[in-house]
């Protein structure tokens, strides 16, 4: 009732304004002056007629973006461009690298530039590379394209009309945003908060020379977390690179490790330093379409990994960086383990004893829980609580943490040469990946891998034996209870009641995760990351929902940013180097938006409406214009598709099709009616595949993208193994005419054995020419309606309809295949050695229905 209540109001919640109307408004002083106008004036006049100016065309503007985002080294774009009569004969400006860069460091505007300082810790001197943190965000917020889809004020949005069903979803619907604007009114009102989100991470750049790169990104939390997730729009600024010392010169490790978090916070300082000031007083910031507001930028949360978190929060490795929870209770519920938020106000007193000397300074901060860290970050940042600002992270506290334990467990408690051979026979799928050597032995598993994993692997346990017999109830609830945390976790909109379930799914796994300790797995589950698995439903209501905050984002952008970067240097004092090579891409960047501007500048585009997220895609259903085969036999179709009763079906179809309007007969007189038929053909058109594309409701200009998909093919062989394909016959969901949005009912499960067209020539001869037959038509197979799901697992059972021996069949328009389904054999207690992926839907008799498959099916079927 939650999920469905939270479906129907996701397009039209109630709103509820912040209360003060100054909140988010433009100053009075405001002059409109739209920041493509301000970059066209930067061009230091440059030919008005030349949309492409500095650059003499749109050929030499395409050939220097080439050569800046997608071109090979330096080196070879010189000698390319250097070949004898090349630049003349198609006009290019420059006549080599050095030439183009001259260009874009001199003539193009871009965001702030990088600059180097030197940090001084326990007599030593490191450097850091950074940019103005205040230049950044105005960048940001001043950027073009956001300018329609910034958000100003905080909001509260509720799903019903009696305001009691709470939503969540951008972070301005948060209770963070709206009590820092109510501390800010009481200074200043009127007041444009500006969130700012860090990351930071180091990453490795090189695979064998164990190079290092410390990067720190930045985003606001005003520009839409849609866009942010998208690395194509540039939402995110590399801030700064940290210094990757690992001062091994240090021989003791407790001095090393102090040494090291002093260094990360006086960096850190260093960087987010101009924002004591702004945030406190505010300054002017102009939105892309030149809006100008007082804008403070406060420091909102820092996402980051466990160790990470603990340095910003100058924690104990083993603690919670958010409460006091003693170090052997991390594995307790919420409910029975005793902790407390940590105490801001005493860590910053301890903080202040570090002018009575050392001694008095260290014990001081170990009775507040902290290391003895000087000056931290966040001791001088206006209205920051940095335990609070430590933000879940999706990535490696479930998928590479709890969920890398849980196939561990697993492993250990069910075997692995059994879960192995389970996952070698699984149906195929669009939204699975086929694991063929099992999943028990890979290694260097990335987050993504563990994603994959999750989407089948509460199925492939149900039955399996576990060692002295020992009933599996309890296995399956522990698994079933940490899965749908994860997915709830990862919802794009919350409820008030959603995030009830999210607390139950956790506390089902804690009622019955002691299974891995009878089972001499697991001694306690003392784990930080299952510990902070408690603090969630609490953060979503500060912050949004954890796609806010998500360091899915910035793993993404090592590559670009990082990885990239690197590679493009001579690996000598590269840091200068890379900083160099970011700040000209940008440019790059920069300057194909205000060129598209220019292309589309009296086009007026609509105003970004904010709205809660999509629990369910919007999605299009879409066929190839032309067949994948052109003529198939009706021998083939039966044989090679396993269309057994083809022409029965089909005679079947057009009997029903064509009765008159509100007739009604009996199945015996349609059957009579059917068998009247003839099926006027021996050929007819087959296509393999039918897919949905995911609908733009956006209007951001994105490609289309495939969100499902459902294949029916026979297989075939090639002159060697490799080269051979096997069959595929996806099973889907078909809707009765009675379906909805959310929930089974009108919906059953088939097998897809063929998509196929009416032959043109044919359709008059079996239709009146007052109807008209669906242009694609399919061949499926059923399976039995949906029962009531087991009370341990949670999964639907369904099996063949089977009558007089044969498989019920039917002929129906694909417009009635709603999406792809996933159904995981019964396995019983050891699955079939002689089963695979291609013939295990014809081998085993019964399935269970795939709810973890992706969100949609998580929403529809739990």
């Amino acid at each position: 009732m939650a999920q469905r209540r939270l479906l129907e109001h996701e397009q039209v919640p109630i709103v509820v304004h912040y209360p003060d109307q100054r909140a988010g408004q433009p100053i009075d002083s405001a002059i409109k002056q739209p920041s493509n106008i301000i970059y066209h004036a930067q061009l230091n006049g440059l030919s008005a007629d030349n949309i492409y100016a500095p650059f003499a065309s749109k050929l030499d503007w395409e050939m220097a973006r080439w050569a800046n985002l997608r071109g090979s080294s330096s080196t070879a774009f010189s000698e390319l461009v250097s070949i004898e009569g090349l630049s003349e004969k198609i006009g290019l400006s420059f006549k080599n690298t050095r030439e183009l860069n001259k260009i874009i460091d001199n003539e193009l505007p871009g965001r702030p530039k990088f600059k180097r300082d030197q940090i001084v810790v326990a007599n030593e001197v490191f450097d850091v590379y950074y940019r103005d943190i205040i230049e950044c965000i105005k960048a940001l917020f001043g950027d073009p394209n956001f300018a329609d889809v910034l958000v100003f004020a905080p909001e509260r949005h509720y799903a019903d009309e009696d305001e009691t069903i709470r939503l969540y979803h951008e972070m301005h619907t948060g209770k963070w945003w709206w009590n820092s604007q109510k501390h800010l009114d009481r200074e200043r009102p009127g007041a444009t908060i500006i969130p700012v989100i860090i990351s930071s991470d180091k990453t490795q750049v090189t695979m064998f020379h164990n190079k290092t790169a410390y990067p720190v990104y930045m985003t606001i939390g005003n520009i839409p977390k849609d866009i942010c997730r998208k690395p194509s729009r540039q939402a995110h600024v590399l801030l700064a690179y940290l210094p990757t010392t690992r001062l091994e010169h240090v021989t003791n490790k407790a001095a090393r490790r102090r040494m090291l978090a002093n260094l990360y916070h006086a960096c850190v300082g260093r960087v987010l330093a101009p924002l004591a000031a702004a945030g406190i007083n505010g300054i002017n910031m102009q939105s892309g379409d030149g809006i100008m507001c007082r804008g403070h930028p406060l420091f909102a949360c820092l996402a980051g990994d466990y160790p990470e978190q603990v340095l910003a929060t100058a924690v104990k490795t083993t603690q919670c960086p958010k409460c006091d929870v003693p170090s052997n209770e991390l594995g307790l519920a919420t409910g029975v383990a005793n902790w407390q938020p940590r105490d801001l106000g005493a860590v910053l007193d301890a903080l202040c004893t570090l002018d009575q000397g050392g001694l008095a300074f260290v014990h001081a901060c170990a009775d507040a829980g902290i290391k003895p860290i000087v000056h931290p970050f966040w001791e001088g940042l206006p209205y920051v609580n940095i335990f609070e600002s430590i933000t879940p992270d999706i990535l490696h506290q479930l998928y590479q943490g709890l969920v890398k334990h849980l196939l561990a467990w697993l492993s250990d408690a069910c075997g692995s040469t059994e879960i192995d051979a389970r996952c070698r026979c699984l149906p195929q799928n669009h939204h699975i990946r086929l694991f063929t050597k099992g999943i028990t032995t890979l290694s260097h598993v990335s987050g993504t891998e563990h994603n994959q994993i999750c989407r089948f692997l509460l199925g492939i346990i149900i039955d399996i034996s576990l060692p002295n017999n020992m009933s599996s109830a309890r296995l399956l609830r522990a698994v079933r209870g940490l899965l749908d945390f994860l997915y709830f976790s990862q919802y794009p909109c919350h409820s008030s009641e959603t995030l009830v379930l999210l607390d139950e799914a956790l506390n089902l796994f804690h009622d019955n995760k002691d299974i891995f300790i009878d089972l001499g797995i697991r001694n306690s589950f003392n784990l930080p990351k299952l510990h902070f698995t408690a603090h969630y439903v609490h953060m979503i209501r500060m912050y949004g929902t954890t796609d806010n905050y998500n360091t899915e984002y910035t793993e993404r952008l090592h590559i670009d940013l990082a990885k990239d970067a690197y590679h493009s240097t001579n690996h000598k004092n590269e840091f200068g180097q890379m900083t160099t090579w970011l700040e000209r891409r940008e440019k790059i960047f920069r300057h194909e938006k205000y060129i598209q501007w220019r292309l589309i500048e009296n086009t007026a585009r609509p105003h970004h409406q904010p709205r809660p997220p999509e629990m369910t895609f919007r999605r299009t259903q879409t066929m190839t214009k032309h067949p994948t085969i052109k003529a198939v036999t009706l021998d083939k179709v039966t044989n090679e598709y396993g269309a057994t009763h083809f022409n029965e079906c089909l005679a079947h179809y057009v009997a029903k099709a064509t009765l008159p309007v509100n007739t009604a007969v009996t199945a015996r007189q349609l059957e009579d009616r059917a068998a009247d038929i003839h099926i006027p053909f021996q050929r007819l058109p087959v296509f393999h595949k039918v897919k949905w594309l995911l609908d733009n409701v956006r209007g951001d200009g994105d490609p289309p993208v495939t969100v499902d998909s459902v294949h029916a093919r026979p297989g075939r062989s090639g002159k060697f193994t490799s080269d051979s394909v096997a069959p595929r016959f996806d099973t889907v969901f078909v809707n009765d005419g009675t379906g909805g949005s959310l929930g089974i009912k009108g919906y059953r499960i088939a097998q897809v054995r063929i998509i196929f067209s009416i032959p043109p020539k044919a359709i008059p001869k079996l239709f009146p020419s007052t109807f008209q037959p669906p242009k694609h038509l399919a061949y499926v197979e059923w399976f039995s309606p949906f029962r009531v799901p087991d009370r341990d697992h949670g999964l639907h059972k369904v099996s063949r309809v089977i009558k007089n021996g044969e498989r019920m069949a039917s002929i129906i328009p694909i417009s009635n295949i709603h999406c792809s389904a996933h159904l995981i054999p019964h396995f019983s207690s050891v699955a079939p050695r002689e089963w695979t992926s291609a013939n295990v839907l014809d081998e085993c008799s019964s399935f269970y229905v795939n709810t973890y498959l992706d969100r949609y099916s998580f929403a529809t079927l739990r």
